[in-house]
């Protein structure tokens, strides 16, 4: 992760695109790239998403890149460590949603 962070940093630095990188900035591109992601799958069932994904990987993998890339930079702005975050939330989630309960369901942790 350490070595992906540096070359994010490298690449918006040699642009001098740290001034236009600020917490809302990034969070609103991270937005703009899930729609962008999203209208991959549009008006797609879920086997059709499927099919689009596989047969459509780079576009589909590039999208993902571009939301990964933004979130990475901008829990490096923010100084939050993501690893530690992800951990953090899988337990929280754990509790919000105990296997007993919600194994096999899409039923939000509130109507569990």
């Amino acid at each position: 992760m350490d070595q992906i962070i540096s070359r994010i940093r490298a690449f918006r630095d040699e642009r001098d695109w740290k001034q236009f990188h600020d917490p809302k900035n990034l969070a609103t591109s991270i937005a703009i790239e899930a729609a962008e992601l999203l209208e991959e799958f549009q008006w797609l069932t879920g086997d059709e998403s499927m099919r689009h994904a596989v047969e459509n990987r780079e576009a589909v993998s590039d999208e993902i890149a571009d939301v990964a890339i933004y979130l990475i930079e901008l829990a490096d702005v923010l100084e939050i460590d993501l690893r530690v975050a992800i951990l953090s939330k899988l337990e929280k989630n754990a509790v919000k949603y105990p296997v007993e309960k919600s194994r096999g369901k899409s039923t939000k942790y509130t109507k569990l």
